[in-house]
């Protein structure tokens, strides 16, 4: 089975095949390749992560259009899964239809703004520290496992920083640590717990809102997008 892509070509190579419509990359062309070479031609970058972003693109257009089209109380369930806080739910479905990602995105992050003390308590339950997995194999789970893919403990050296930073963070703040472990490794992880214990109570609840509703903007809409 063949596959299309695009790559960077000589540009008087190829002068029959259609050329790339990607603006950036004047001297792309389209070939077909086999389905078992790699995709991606390390001379045009560009090209690829177009591609990728039109491919986030779509997803978050069929997440917008899945949440428009959604009863209440489905909508209300997929929300609550990414933030668990009734009266921001309830905030975000106010906000219906959205019209594009941005829309959305902007719901999420100023609807029920800002979060009471109990709201947040209520929220953070549902995450297990970071390094850990939650129990379980429902779709918080598998949310939490899949952004925390990234977070590599494998290292014991890795392993045990984290176990020590969760606990004196606990220590200090009374409340897991938090973070948006999506797009980042284990050792952003730990730079970030280690600034983080430098804050006093007051600058990290402003924190945490703000990790929570990353994370809640990364589950609603399937992508990392400007965070």
């Amino acid at each position: 089975m063949a596959c299309a892509t695009w790559i960077c070509q000589d540009p008087g190579a190829r002068s029959a095949r259609p050329k790339c419509p990607i603006p950036q990359c004047s001297n792309a062309e389209r070939i077909d390749v086999d389905a078992s070479r790699s995709t991606l031609d390390t001379a045009c970058d560009r090209c690829h992560a177009h591609l990728v972003e039109s491919t986030f693109r779509i997803a978050e257009s069929d997440t917008v259009a899945d949440l428009n089209t959604a009863s209440e109380a489905d909508a209300a369930r997929t929300l609550s899964l990414c933030l668990d806080v009734p009266r921001w739910v309830e905030g975000v479905l106010s906000a219906r239809p959205f019209t594009d990602v941005q829309a959305l995105r902007h719901a999420i992050h100023h609807a029920a703004g800002p979060l009471t003390a109990e709201e947040v308590h209520r929220a953070l339950a549902v995450h297990p520290r970071i390094g850990e997995k939650r129990d379980g194999d429902d779709a918080g789970a598998r949310h939490a496992s899949n952004e925390q893919s990234g977070v590599d403990i494998s290292d014991a050296t890795v392993e045990q920083r984290l176990r020590a930073g969760n606990l004196a963070y606990e220590n200090q703040f009374g409340q897991v640590f938090l973070i948006r472990a999506a797009g980042r490794d284990a050792h952003a992880v730990l730079d970030a717990l280690h600034s983080r214990l430098g804050n006093d109570p007051e600058t990290e609840a402003v924190v945490v809102e703000h990790e929570l509703r990353e994370i809640a903007e990364i589950r609603a809409t399937g992508s990392l997008g400007d965070v």
